[in-house]
């Protein structure tokens, strides 16, 4: 083997990537550098850029491309330049040295394997690629399942082709790089034989939001090319980086089961093929906790040496069980954005949604839609059009960065119409489902990304509008102003709001939307009545042997998914507050509600937790909060009872609580109550030596004190906070509470509204306030304003 052609991956780093490309530098970067922090790599070889610039010198190759490119800038066609150079060098002869170079390491790399004519995968690495400002991600091939000599010096001829894919070739373009100075570099690498077990992709950063804490896992059954390229919804997985270095800890704060209808495998004579998932993997994980965790460390480890947020491949070897790193490149979106600057956009129109599914990125966009089957197709596309397909690929690309926004039927957060409609900065939908079906070209449609985790295709040219904020001049306040956050996707996105925690978190909306069931239905699934809510719990706690413990599971990861980006500030988590009424549209909850006259002052809040009609519903809410505080680790999160009416009430609750090991100080944990009940205010004190805080729900207190429905448009005139009677009782509960060392904060809009408001709450004393995410910073001014006003 001559070193001038060939290098072992292990005797390469990042300082070669001009000798071996980006991709193979890497791997023996990480080979050399990680492996004392557990990080599996696949051992291996490279071709050296000396072994291309050799291939360019035969039959003269190098003139041949250079005629070439010259055409393309004169006006050639794209295609028909790329498929006439990949053509040459498809016929072109390797030279005898490179050959002879390539077969010494098939041979001496099957002699360290144990086995003749060993499987291995062939990965084209370009000296320019895996930069920060472009990754080149998906621009050359791969090959997979290679065995033999000859099939080796073949597909390293293909890889050689594959510098100038249509892709490729566009992608330089776009780039500003010169097609006559990239060169090629081949690794070749032992298969992990994922066609067994899994593969996917790991992200060291939240891709959608910027949020640098979170590593994000995606997963599938068979190779990694279904993930890779959007053809598979596959699972996910979100782990919390800060608590990893914990080993008594399991920090995962999501999991997703994705369909993982399709799985690619190894093929008859080479090459791969595609074939449906059965039952059981469709209905089950392909990592568990474990190998979550160690794919988690492994992504922090790798960011941490590179110092960038990186973009990882992973596989496992389903014949051995290890899992191995097979590619890393440094993240191109989010790690050259800036965290000073946030960027909101909110639909102010009103439309039908066509069709919805994974929202990438957070910006609005509106067109005709442009629906094509192939990319074959490109010449129908209109710049600024809403590019709809069933799943895109690198021959996607030179039109995917002329679309206003880009839906696609298939695929998750980190398929190929993800990874680069990030990179280009163009909204996305992936996973719509049936987009294709609905979406018909030439419609006017809104593409929203900016409502959470869900995007949505709204029939029609909406009103929308941007906003962009500069953070570093929001200004310091000594009253503390919160956020009220419900819904786990927008808080991922308004992480960089600096706000001093998270004020109020309704668990509503997360048994509403992540849950969907009655407690009580699992509990007592066997004596559910309905047949139809049955079948329905039947599908959605598919897997899980225990039914409660998909409440738990589904709880706890909606509430650690807010907390987590607030980490360590105080994030207060209030316990079920939900009517009758509300709970009985739960699956399975009507055969577990009464049906009252006047739910809003009925059987509510703290009433239901130690009652036998919800006492083990309550017990599962207190499960979820315990996994997050003690087994994930937000310790947090603080927990506060709703509509706890008397003191006797108080004690019966925490004592329910404590039975479920949520004991009031053990482990940091603080309880406070909502003031939203008279006697709360009466009894302050003796509330106080119950609980470590207050938060006045002020809709429930100005309703109560004054005798008011607060839904009745014939009284909406006397429904009013800064009532007399209002404002008094808050003054005295922030004065007794105070007296005995408990804080007190309020959550609600008025002060956003009301800077006088807010200039009565600062004079009292409150301790926090906390309001919607996007009238933050407009609470910010008033509390400034205030403290001013009041020389603090």
């Amino acid at each position: 083997m001559d070193d001038r052609y060939v290098r072992w991956l292990s005797g390469l780093g990042a300082g070669d990537v001009a000798l071996v490309g980006g991709k193979n530098a890497s791997l023996g970067e990480m080979i050399r550098r990680l492996s004392g922090a557990g990080v599996r790599v696949p051992g291996g070889f490279a071709t050296t850029v000396h072994s291309y610039w050799r291939l360019l010198d035969v039959d003269g190759l190098r003139e041949r491309i250079a005629e070439q490119i010259d055409r393309l800038h004169g006006g050639g066609q794209l295609a028909e330049v790329g498929g006439t150079i990949r053509q040459s060098i498809l016929d072109a002869t390797l030279p005898p040295e490179i050959t002879g170079s390539v077969v010494d390491a098939y041979r001496e790399l099957a002699v360290s394997l144990g086995r003749s004519d060993p499987d291995v995968a062939v990965r084209s690495s370009a000296t320019a690629e895996d930069r920060p400002e472009a990754s080149f991600a998906g621009q050359q091939e791969t090959f997979l399942h290679i065995t033999g000599e000859q099939a080796l010096l073949d597909a390293c001829r293909r890889c050689y082709a594959s510098l100038f894919t249509d892709r490729a070739i566009s992608y330089r373009e776009q780039h500003g790089f010169d097609h006559r100075r990239v060169a090629l570099s081949v690794g070749v690498q032992p298969m992990v034989r994922s066609d067994l077990a899994g593969a996917g992709v790991v992200f060291s950063i939240d891709t959608e939001t910027g949020f640098p804490h979170n590593v994000v896992i995606d997963a599938s059954w068979g190779l990694g090319e279904a993930v890779v390229g959007g053809r598979v919804d596959p699972d996910e997985y979100v782990v919390f980086k800060p608590l990893l270095g914990r080993t008594d800890l399991t920090p995962i704060i999501a999991k997703k089961r994705g369909e993982k209808r399709i799985k690619v495998v190894y093929g008859t004579g080479g090459g791969s093929r595609t074939v449906d998932t059965d039952d059981a993997e469709r209905s089950s994980y392909v990592l568990d906790d474990r190998e979550t965790l160690t794919l988690a460390r492994w992504a922090a480890a790798i960011e941490a040496h590179y110092g960038t947020p990186m973009d990882i491949e992973w596989a496992k070897d389903g014949a051995t069980g290890e899992l191995f790193i097979v590619q890393a490149r440094p993240e191109t979106v989010q790690a050259r954005r800036t965290s000073s600057q946030l960027h909101s956009y909110r639909i102010t129109g009103k439309g039908t949604t066509l069709a919805s599914g994974q929202a990438i990125g957070d910006a609005i966009a509106a067109g005709e839609v442009c629906n094509l089957a192939s990319a074959a197709d490109i010449a129908r596309f209109r710049d600024g059009s809403v590019l709809v397909t069933r799943v895109t690929d690198p021959d996607w690309e030179p039109i995917m960065k002329r679309a206003a926004a880009v839906v696609t039927d298939r695929g998750g957060r980190t398929s190929h119409a993800a990874i680069v409609s990030r990179e280009l900065g163009v909204p996305a939908v992936v996973g719509a489902g049936n987009a294709t079906s609905v979406l018909a070209s030439g419609r006017e449609v809104t593409v929203s990304c900016a409502e959470g985790d869900e995007g949505r295709i709204y029939d029609g040219i909406l009103a929308y509008e941007q906003r962009d904020v500069d953070l570093g001049a929001v200004p310091k306040t000594r009253t503390q102003v919160m956020v009220n956050v419900a819904n786990p996707a927008a808080a991922l996105r308004w992480w960089r709001l600096p706000a001093d925690g998270i004020g109020l978190v309704r668990i509503e909306f997360a048994v509403t939307n992540q849950v969907k069931v009655h407690p009580m239905a699992l509990v007592h699934f066997d004596r559910l009545a309905d047949t139809d809510a049955k079948q329905r719990i039947g599908e959605l706690t598919r897997g899980y042997q225990d039914r409660t413990e998909y409440f738990v599971e589904r709880l706890a990861h909606a509430v650690a998914q807010i907390a987590a980006p607030r980490f360590p500030d105080p994030v207060i988590v209030r316990l079920s507050d939900f009517k009758t009424n509300e709970y009985a549209q739960l699956v399975g909850g009507r055969q577990f509600e009464p049906e009252e006259e006047n739910p809003m002052i009925g059987w509510r809040g703290a009433s239901r937790y130690y009652s036998d009609g919800y006492r083990e519903g309550f017990l599962l809410e207190c499960r979820a909060m315990r996994r997050v505080r003690d087994e994930i680790g937000l310790t947090n999160v603080v927990l506060m009872v709703p509509f706890c009416r008397t003191l006797e009430e108080a004690d019966r609750v925490l004592d329910a609580m404590g039975q479920a090991d949520l004991v009031r100080g053990r482990n940091g944990l603080e309880v406070y109550v909502m003031a939203e009940v008279p006697s709360n205010i009466l009894l302050a004190e003796e509330f106080a030596d119950r609980f470590d805080g207050f938060s006045i729900g002020s809709n429930d207190l100005t309703q109560l004190t004054l005798g008011v429905d607060r839904d009745s448009a014939a009284l909406a005139h006397l429904f009013d906070e800064r009532n007399q009677a209002v404002t008094t009782s808050v003054e005295q509960l922030i004065k007794a509470a105070h007296a005995k060392g408990a804080k007190v904060g309020l959550c609600g809009q008025r002060p956003s509204d009301d800077p006088d408001y807010a200039r009565l709450l600062v004079r009292a004393g409150i301790d926090s306030i906390s309001v919607a995410p996007d009238t933050f910073l407009r609470v910010k001014d008033h509390v400034t304003a205030a403290e001013r006003s009041e020389g603090r």
